[in-house]
């Protein structure tokens, strides 16, 4: 054998190596809905006195810590069965 003809059967060899190493795998199988909604995370329905201390942080334009302690301060006060607190103190 020559060298241009061993070559070639080395080359020939390594594309029919390589078409297998790329070959796609098969794809998964789908998910069923039982499936997927057990994954997702369950919320809960949020109460009216969530809502409106959650309207009222907006309002004032809160976020971050500051928000989650005036929602935290106004749902007890709505819990206790007083209004909501009108101003925010700092």
């Amino acid at each position: 054998m020559t060298f241009t003809s061993r070559l070639a059967v080395v080359a020939l060899a390594s594309l029919l190596a390589t078409g297998t190493a790329f070959a796609q795998t098969a794809a998964p199988a789908a998910k069923t809905d039982a499936a997927t909604t057990a994954d997702k995370k369950v919320t809960k329905e949020r109460s009216a006195e969530s809502l409106e201390c959650s309207k009222q942080a907006d309002a004032k334009g809160l976020k971050g810590k500051e928000r989650k302690k005036f929602r935290r301060e106004c749902k007890k006060e709505a819990k206790a069965g007083t209004a909501a607190p009108a101003a925010d103190k700092k």
